[in-house]
């Protein structure tokens, strides 16, 4: 059994960082392709970014058009810990956030929906005022 605990949410200024963490139960940590989900009240769930592993000591991430360029995926093997640096944030970007982990991911695979993932953590809420 994997499990995921998150950390690092909370109320900021729009404009403002923060920086989600996510620790993460399981041996094989590394081969885990990690990805951030966020989801509002009557809102689908809603891809943030991931990390995948893509050979050797590389791993490759993907962001979704929406936060392209503010916010940025990263992960500590050593720690079993993924993290999610949120600059420039917005209203728009509230949510609670939502860590997940494909234990079974592929060489060079790329997961951008929450269905390729089969543990989640409990949620952080971030809150973004104007």
């Amino acid at each position: 059994q994997v499990q995921l605990v998150e950390s690092g949410g909370g109320l900021v200024q729009a404009g403002n960082s923060l920086r989600l963490s996510c620790a993460v139960s399981g041996r094989t940590f590394s081969r885990y392709a990690m990805g951030w989900f966020r989801q509002t009240p009557g809102k689908e769930r809603e891809f943030v970014a991931s990390i995948a592993w893509s050979g050797g000591n590389t791993y490759y991430a993907d962001y979704a058009d929406s936060v392209k360029g503010r916010f940025a995926i990263s992960r500590d093997n050593a720690k079993n810990t993924v993290y999610l640096q949120m600059n420039s944030l917005k209203p728009e970007d509230t949510a609670i956030y939502y860590c997940a982990a494909n234990t079974n991911a592929r060489y060079g695979g790329i997961y951008l929906r929450g269905t390729e993932y089969d543990y989640w953590g409990q949620g952080t809420q971030v809150t973004v005022s104007s």
